[in-house]
């Protein structure tokens, strides 16, 4: 009996392109005699919409976008019947979304309310890893070595500009990077070099978000790894971003492709046994389940900085999670196998808690 899998894609997001090209490419490399595939599509101003089952992968991407009918359901009705009646799995849902109202907790924490199993990380894991402040705060408990940062609020940048701009030349030196606190693929990012810079990327990156982040630049190289499991997490091997860019920003991720991959990175074991210590250290730190790409800066001395983590990363054949999977021995077709059966591995231990004192 083939197994309800419905694939959540678009999304309110500045990243709804990204999710959409995402869900194209899962959809094209899924076992249609395994699983009943339902595509449910969220616009950009937030509407869900659901699909017939497919028969076959689409052809095009526009095959994607679908149009609002006059009868569409509200967002839980959409799952009716989908619940399971205890005798069986219910359907399980895979999130394809990526940045806010959807890589932040807040689906998690509807398909939690609903009870349905899903894929990837749940609803903690996923608003530390969104929140950049956050997360950076977590690893600077978990005592994991990263770049000095400082975060502003829009209300106090509004209240008083100047006393924001030296906060950051206080304790970090040009150039620094500013970054929305809550969006991911580079959106809204920039690199500043001075104050007039600095005053700039503000105001770029508060149209993203009320919370902004201001990382120390550094002189490094981009390392990332592919972590996949639940309570025991295995690492894939290492990768290499090298933007011909001056930093790897959203055209050169998904629009010109202006960077080189390089996979398996050359570093040595040891700093490779690093890497994978404290991207695991990480995961673990997040209470993260299902993947995660982790991100590090490795310096001129050696020294590993980790960067960042992200909870869905960019998931199609040629982005980097999948490509560093495939290196390490699972193709894609399979990861997706793998990812599916931890969400229900997760789903089915979260059956055995108590919600009652009887």
């Amino acid at each position: 009996m083939k197994k309800k899998l419905y694939l959540l894609y678009g999304g309110k997001s500045a990243e709804h392109e990204v999710s959409v090209r995402t869900a194209f490419a899962v959809i094209g490399a899924l076992d249609f005699g395994k699983y009943e595939v339902s595509p449910i599509y969220i616009t950009e101003q937030g509407q869900w919409i659901k699909r017939d089952a497919l028969e076959q992968p689409v052809k095009q991407l526009s095959d994607l976008r679908l149009e609002i009918q006059k009868s569409t359901s509200t967002t839980p009705a959409l799952f009716t019947g989908e619940l399971g009646n205890g005798q069986e799995e219910p359907a399980i849902i895979f999130p394809l979304l990526h940045g806010p109202n959807g890589e932040d907790g807040t689906v998690q924490g509807l398909l939690e309310v609903l009870n349905l199993p899903y894929v990837g990380n749940g609803v903690l894991a996923s608003a530390a890893g969104m929140d950049k402040v956050i997360m950076k705060n977590i690893f600077r408990d978990a005592g994991l070595n990263q770049v000095a940062y400082v975060s502003v609020l829009r209300h106090e940048w509004e209240g008083n500009s100047e006393i924001a701009y030296e906060r950051v030349e206080a304790t970090l030196n040009y150039p620094c990077f500013v970054k929305p606190a809550n969006l991911g693929s580079s959106v809204g990012i920039s690199k500043c070099n001075n104050r007039e810079e600095l005053v700039q990327a503000f105001v770029e990156a508060f149209q993203f978000d009320r919370k902004i982040i201001v990382e120390q630049g550094v002189v490094a190289r981009e390392i990332e790894v592919g972590i996949l499991g639940n309570d025991d997490p295995q690492c894939s091997v290492a990768g290499e971003i090298v933007p011909k860019t001056e930093f790897y920003d959203y055209t050169a991720k998904y629009e010109d492709g202006d960077t080189a991959l390089i996979i398996p990175a050359e570093i040595s074991d040891e700093t490779y046994e690093t890497i994978k210590t404290m991207a695991i250290q990480a995961f673990k730190a997040l209470d993260c389940s299902g993947l995660v790409r982790a991100d590090f800066f490795l310096t001129q001395s050696g020294e590993v900085l980790i960067n960042e983590v992200n909870t869905m990363p960019g998931f199609t054949p040629v982005s980097m999670f999948p490509l560093l999977w495939k290196h390490t021995g699972i193709d894609y077709p399979q990861l997706i196998d793998r990812l599916i059966q931890l969400g229900l591995e997760r789903y089915q231990e979260k059956q055995q808690i108590r919600y009652t004192l009887d």
